[in-house]
């Protein structure tokens, strides 16, 4: 008998990422009703991954319907360059596909209607909709990680740009920097991701440190070449964020991923930055993600319900940790 609340209806939602895979399913009001973690088979190869990917989603069908629930619809966010309305992998260097009609392959192989995101703008989706950026029509979601994204919310929609838009972290802001792995020279990111940050550390230091988050701890015990690296990239970032607001003019920026745990030691002294690069410019606030590794299973979930013909009901985010001037990573 058809249910015509949906209270038996889900979504099957899936973030991949380089090295695990997050999954879930999703009521209505995004309260996960399963979920699934598990590592993505990326040194296998491409195929490999599809396959896992195909597992997964079958996994997630197969509780549904343990739980007698009807799975309307599957989500399925990725990384790299992806064209969300022809439902392609344009291009993934950490995962190795390239033009893969990866919406059609998970639909044929799993049986279940896909819909095919970008994993970032995804998660900024979700920041915008049950997040750090509730109600904001113009807005810039960035998680600092192993590499640097963004999601680019303008007059209230995401913007895609047939799967590139959002590169911030291959902005140069060293024209005679480093080179990067996408062929450039001198991108944000070979200053300012989490890789980056603790190469220079051990670079200048001689001493290996416990990734970004072991040079954040350095920095709040005033290490001097943690402090130097630390405002290098700071510096980077905030440049780059001039250069985005300069153009597009957000109201807020919202900053993720690994590094954004470091809480105010990377977030006081990035608002001071961008501060002084600003003049007649429109300011933007500058806050901390609320969705945590969540945002991109959210994200797909969402989608999974706006491609089934369903606005969900947003929930409160699962937790909304308070951020401390000067507080670091753990």
């Amino acid at each position: 008998m058809p249910d015509p609340h949906g209270t038996r209806d889900c979504v099957v939602a899936l973030d991949v990422g380089g090295t695990g895979m997050k999954g879930a399913l999703l009521d209505r009001a995004l309260t996960p009703l399963a979920v699934l973690r598990r590592p993505t088979p990326r040194r296998d190869g491409p195929g490999v991954v599809v396959a896992a990917i195909t597992g997964a989603l079958r996994d997630l069908a197969a509780q549904a319907a343990d739980r007698h629930l009807t799975a309307r619809h599957a989500g399925t966010v990725v990384p790299g360059t992806v064209d969300e309305e022809a439902g392609r992998a344009v291009y993934s260097a950490n995962i190795g596909w390239s033009d893969l009609p990866l919406a059609a392959l998970l639909r044929d192989a799993s049986d279940l209607p896909v819909t095919l995101g970008h994993d970032v703008r995804a998660g900024g989706l979700a920041e915008c909709r049950t997040g750090a950026a509730r109600g904001a029509r113009d807005a810039l979601f960035v998680p600092v990680g192993t590499g640097i994204s963004a999601a680019v919310l303008c007059e209230g929609r995401v913007v895609r740009g047939l799967g590139y838009a959002g590169e911030l972290g291959h902005a140069v802001v060293e024209p005679d920097g480093d080179p990067c792995a996408c062929g450039g020279r001198g991108c944000l990111e070979t200053v300012a991701s989490a890789a980056a940050i603790e190469a220079a550390y051990a670079a200048r230091s001689g001493r290996a440190v416990d990734g970004a988050a072991g040079v954040a701890r350095l920095v709040a015990r005033g290490d001097p070449v943690a402090v130097a690296v630390w405002d290098r990239a700071v510096d980077a970032l905030a440049a780059a964020l001039a250069t985005f607001t300069t153009l597009l003019a957000p109201g807020l920026i919202v900053v993720g991923g690994g590094l954004a745990q470091a809480g105010g030691l990377l977030l006081d002294p990035l608002r001071a930055h961008l501060g002084e690069r600003l003049t007649f410019q429109r300011r933007p606030e500058v806050v901390r993600a609320e969705l945590g590794d969540e945002a991109g299973c959210l994200g797909a979930g969402i989608l999974a319900w706006q491609a089934a013909g369903v606005e969900p009901a947003f929930r409160e985010p699962a937790f909304r940790e308070p951020v401390t001037a000067g507080s670091a990573a753990p």
